[in-house]
């Protein structure tokens, strides 16, 4: 028993700190089967440096070819990207207070103290953008942990981990 609890916890530890989380929207009317082509927005300004941004086109390029995508100059949807990075607050405090009551008098002060480090956390939002009516249909809202002194091959595995995940859910399964 003391066993199953310490592998139950474990578990949940582990399924809580998820390293990618993803939030998934689209055009419910589609028929996603008519796509079969992409390409990138001209202007995008995807918020990622220039190292960052061809590593996660090298990514989506892959993923998206073993799918049976293919990148060209005519696609039936686009691709915009956009991503920031910003700093987390810890999400833990220790609350200490001291109170007293006397007659008709009360009182008290609590003060929440701040468990652990913030971090960084990075949200990319990956947005597929029908070429003909210039609409939205479909939508990736992605938060990770972001490491700003990582390796080109650890950046590069992260990246692929958070396109993998976005991508897991595309195309939505027709109803």
């Amino acid at each position: 028993m003391k066993y199953a609890f310490l592998l139950f916890l474990t578990f949940l530890l582990l399924h809580s700190c998820s390293s990618v989380k993803v939030n998934y929207d689209y055009e419910k009317e589609i028929d996603f089967s008519n796509y079969a082509t992409y390409n990138y927005f001209a202007e995008m300004h995807s918020g990622l440096s220039q190292l960052d941004e061809k590593r996660l086109f090298h990514v989506l390029d892959s993923v998206l070819a073993n799918r049976g995508y293919r990148l060209d100059e005519e696609p039936s949807f686009l691709i915009n990207i956009k991503s920031e990075v910003y700093q987390n607050s810890p999400s833990n405090s220790v609350g200490v207070g001291v109170g007293g009551t006397g007659g008709n008098v009360g009182g008290g002060v609590s003060v929440g103290i701040p468990i652990g480090a913030s971090s960084l956390k990075r949200n990319i939002l990956i947005d597929f953008v029908d070429t003909d009516r210039n609409a939205l249909i479909w939508q990736a809202n992605t938060t990770s942990n972001y490491k700003e002194k990582t390796t080109p091959l650890s950046r590069e595995q992260v990246l692929r981990k958070i396109v993998i995940k976005a991508l897991s859910k595309f195309p939505p399964e027709s109803k």
